[in-house]
């Protein structure tokens, strides 16, 4: 299970990286700001996504212990969504010792 939540968030990671510097490319973020709220469909997936960035992030700041590291990914979060994502899920996948049982990813870090 381990090794397919790896390669799982680090697809994600890796492609909404590439997608996003490809899309960035294309078009200025801030240019499409009227195309975007034009599209009510648009309007309503970009609420969808921050509330699934918020509820992720409320679980981040439950597992992390300092003000400052909670408000470091919770910009993080807010500004690169699943890149951020996806990246804090791989770190704390990789900081789990080879005999840790899933269930401890989900769990709160003892001091």
């Amino acid at each position: 299970m381990r090794k397919f939540l790896i390669a799982l968030f680090g697809l994600s990671f890796v492609w909404m990286s590439i997608m996003t510097v490809r899309t960035s490319l294309q078009m200025n973020i801030m240019d499409s700001f009227p195309l975007f709220s034009a599209n009510p469909w648009a309007v309503a997936t970009l609420w969808d996504a921050y509330f699934g960035f918020i509820t992720f992030y409320v679980w981040v700041a439950w597992r992390e212990r300092g003000w400052g590291a909670r408000m470091l990914w919770f910009i993080l979060i807010m500004g690169l969504g699943n890149i951020a994502m996806s990246g804090y899920m791989l770190i704390q996948l990789l900081k789990l010792a080879p005999h840790d049982a899933m269930e401890t990813l989900l769990r709160r870090p003892a001091r």
